[in-house]
């Protein structure tokens, strides 16, 4: 597969602190890449980058072809770049139609427009009953979906998600695992994931890249790298698996 993202020797220093170090890896079109590691270990701060939050100290990230790094998040997202948070923060005041009519008006000047597209994606992710149920009343598991369906109805070609399925129980994780599949298979929309919940990184990913310190450590299959000795040191032997 063609590389849609592509980070090449990326790093991020705060002061002291060297969160992301001469970090390098592909994201194939149409695939699911996982990245996983420890608290602290750079994982969002990465997301951070190709998002447009933050622009890496040196390296280059380029997206469909195009260098992206050191653009603004509203220019990244516009290029086709959408992102979910760890901490979902819904407008609490709106309904959960207009929370992701918000998100569909980015490529769509006409509100009519943009409903029809919001109600497509809302029932792509089990919402189309509770649209009209302001965000803030939604349970944990809806706003995580929610928090998707916002991003999605941006209409992404790369999607990167920040621990979705955090705090959530095995159904639910399952639930969304099931949703991201037929995102992935039905659009072949590409997927970047932070996670740590395991079974769903061994369900989704084609391939995963394990950070430590701001260092990739391990890159490869799932099998390969839940086996590697570094990996189960330094991460998956304080984790259940």
């Amino acid at each position: 597969m063609n590389a849609l993202l592509r980070v090449e020797g990326i790093s991020k220093r705060f002061r002291g602190l060297l969160a992301v170090d001469r970090l390098t890896f592909d994201v194939p079109e149409g695939g699911i890449f996982a990245v996983i590691g420890p608290n602290g270990a750079g994982k969002t701060t990465l997301f951070n980058m190709i998002a447009g939050v933050y622009k890496p100290d040196n390296g280059i990230i380029t997206f469909a072809g195009e260098r992206i790094e050191g653009l603004a998040p509203d220019q990244v997202c516009q290029r086709g770049i959408g992102r979910t948070f760890q901490i979902v923060r819904p407008f609490p005041a709106l309904s959960v139609e207009d929370n992701v009519i918000v998100g569909a008006l980015m490529r769509r000047n006409d509100v009519v427009d943009a409903r029809t597209h919001a109600h497509e994606v809302l029932r792509r992710l089990d919402l189309y009953d509770k649209r009209t149920q302001l965000a803030s009343s939604l349970t944990l598991p809806d706003r995580k979906r929610l928090e998707v369906a916002r991003s999605l109805a941006t209409d992404p070609k790369l999607l990167l998600l920040d621990e979705v399925m955090a705090g959530l129980r095995p159904t639910e994780t399952d639930r969304i695992v099931s949703i991201l599949r037929e995102l992935n298979r039905e659009s072949g929309l590409t997927i970047l994931l932070i996670e740590h919940v395991m079974r769903a990184v061994m369900a989704l990913a084609g391939r995963i890249l394990v950070l430590h310190h701001g260092a990739s450590i391990a890159e490869g299959v799932p099998g390969d790298v839940v086996r590697d000795q570094a990996v189960i040191d330094s991460y998956l032997g304080a984790e259940d698996i």
